[in-house]
């Protein structure tokens, strides 16, 4: 009992250091979306509200911590799951788990890595190191773990790629390697088992909240959005409007644009129509016309889309930096009324208070974020020399969660950079596994 209260305070210890940006703060960090996912959960009249471009996991696990009392559990919960996780994954590398590196562990991703703006923001994005971290601990070290935690590990995994579709293709990576590496049937089983979870999570309640079994209902504007972007999708419109009729033939001298634009911005082709009209849930209402759009452009034009998809991904591993998880842009109307119609006053004070809400977070932050680039560079170089180490020895256990998480971070960089959009945030929530990871493994081995 006594080592497993001491294993608790350690892991205590770690959430605390995990999530500390928030307390820099004066209150968890939010995002515009953070709004949409406490609206999935909100009180009539407003809520609860099925949001059409976002699946319907990540706002009931909000509430599953928060119970519109405050938004402190489910950022304490974020960084309790992350510690715990690191814990597992040192006990992999080094046999068993001391206390002390673990704590050396958080603190290191802590203060020299983007982890804690991650951790510390409520965003699905906080389940991309959990989904990978979860899947390699099942793929290469299932011996090193009970079989409590090993269900565990599973309901995360399965969870957290259902509360985001870009931890789809990030999960389907991992599956290929542990074939590749175990080259036996059962751990390739276990790491696709969570997989198959979520497949059906997501397919079931898309069809009891939308009508429609899928995995995305509106997934194609999304696509659309991206391939518009890069341009072959721009000049397949061009190419076949008038005579397609296609309801985006009358902005066809628009596009190209920016994708968040295209699907976001109040005057764009998805939200008004040509005669100036508002369109609501624009994005869902041209979800099958996308559809057409997106299949005919792959057909037309795959080397063209390739060639976006490849530079995309790149230019996403050069933006993994915290940036954009600490501004106060469009909160006022996304985020702060949520708070107000459910939370307790003082909730609603203390998110006014904040530093991130007052504008005030980026530059009380900025000395902070100085050693996250070099730190991701050297973390590239440790992981190289952990994997290199690793195969030499032959340690399967060591190599493929090294390797696991080279991939991991590449899979990434494709699901969100060629998927939907390089941005700050989408690299940075995971790149940082990179040098703790390859830190652990490069340690000596416990008895």
């Amino acid at each position: 009992m006594t080592g497993r209260l001491a294993g608790l305070a350690w892991l205590m210890l770690g959430a605390l250091l995990l999530v500390w940006p928030a307390f820099l703060n004066g209150y968890p960090l939010v995002f515009s979306d953070t709004g949409a996912f406490l609206h999935q959960t909100a009180p009539p009249p407003s809520g609860p509200l099925v949001i059409w471009d976002k699946p319907h996991v990540y706002g009931p696990l909000l509430h599953l911590f928060h119970w519109r009392i405050s938004l402190w559990g489910p950022v304490l919960a974020q960084g309790l799951l992350l510690s715990h996780l690191l814990w597992l994954a040192q006990r992999a590398l080094r046999g068993a788990a001391s206390g002390g590196v673990h704590l050396l562990a958080c603190a290191g991703a802590a203060a020299l890595t983007t982890a804690p703006f991650t951790i510390a923001l409520l965003m699905p994005d906080v389940f991309a190191p959990a989904v990978l971290l979860a899947l390699l601990l099942l793929g290469f070290a299932r011996d090193r773990l009970s079989g409590a935690e090993a269900i565990w590990l599973g309901l995360v995994a399965a969870l957290g790629i259902a509360a985001h579709l870009s931890h789809l293709p990030l999960a389907a990576a991992i599956v290929v390697l542990v074939a590749l590496v175990a080259r036996r049937v059962v751990p390739v089983l276990r790491v696709a088992a969570p997989i198959a979870v979520a497949v059906l999570v997501l397919m079931a309640s898309n069809a009891v909240l939308h009508g429609k079994a899928a995995l995305s209902p509106h997934g194609a504007t999304f696509a659309l959005a991206r391939l518009q972007a890069d341009g072959p999708a721009a000049a397949v419109i061009r190419d076949r409007c008038p005579e397609s009729g296609w309801y985006l033939c009358a902005f066809a001298d628009r596009l190209p644009m920016d994708s968040d634009a295209f699907l976001w911005e109040v005057d764009s082709p998805v939200n008004r129509a040509p005669d100036g009209t508002p369109r609501f849930l624009g994005g869902a209402l041209l979800s099958a016309e996308a559809g057409a759009i997106v299949g005919e452009t792959l057909r037309t034009r795959p080397l063209e889309v390739a060639v976006a998809m490849i530079g995309n991904t790149f230019r996403q591993f050069t933006l993994a930096l915290a940036g954009d998880t600490l501004v106060d842009s469009h909160l006022a109307a996304a985020v702060r009324p949520r708070i107000a119609e459910a939370f307790p006053a003082r909730e609603l004070a203390a998110y006014d208070g904040a530093l991130q809400s007052r504008g005030l977070l980026p530059a009380a932050a900025a000395p902070f974020l100085l050693p996250h680039a070099p730190v991701l560079l050297l973390g590239a170089a440790l992981a190289l020399l952990a994997w290199w180490r690793a195969a030499r020895a032959g340690e399967l256990r060591r190599l493929g969660l090294v390797l696991g998480v080279l991939v991991g971070v590449s899979a990434n960089a494709f699901a969100t950079g060629a998927l939907s959009k390089p941005h700050l945030r989408y690299e940075a929530r995971i790149l940082w596994l990179m040098p703790v990871i390859a830190g652990l493994a490069l340690l000596p081995r416990r008895a």
